[in-house]
């Protein structure tokens, strides 16, 4: 028995019903229920600005598909990880506009 075949058992005794729904799409639902912040550091980036948005709980994956759209939307560089997203410039109100636009919760915290 090759391991296609193992793989095949495998799936066949997985338990079907509500458990195992698609998850393809990211739920960005619980995503928008928390209260992000958007700040502006320098620190530890050579004088270069950055604007980093704080507070998701979500997966990286659903994190990597919300920063993508917003550098996409701002033609820039950045990443995602750990629950922050860091939008390469100083982009704080677009980025704060951008984000409740999509219905996501924007506090207001220092800088």
């Amino acid at each position: 028995m090759d391991w296609k075949d193992m793989l095949g058992q495998l799936r066949e005794n997985l338990p079907s019903g509500p458990e195992t729904q698609d998850n393809s799409q990211p739920d960005t639902d619980t995503a928008k229920r928390d209260v992000l912040h958007v700040v502006i550091e320098k620190k530890g980036r050579k004088g270069k600005t950055a604007t980093i948005v704080e507070g998701f709980t979500c997966s990286d994956d659903e994190l990597a598909v919300v920063a993508g759209n917003l550098k996409k939307k701002l033609g820039v560089g950045g990443s995602s990880r750990g629950g922050e997203i860091l939008i390469q410039g100083d982009f704080k109100e677009r980025v704060t506009e951008l984000l409740r636009a999509e219905g996501y919760r924007v506090g207001k915290k220092g800088n």
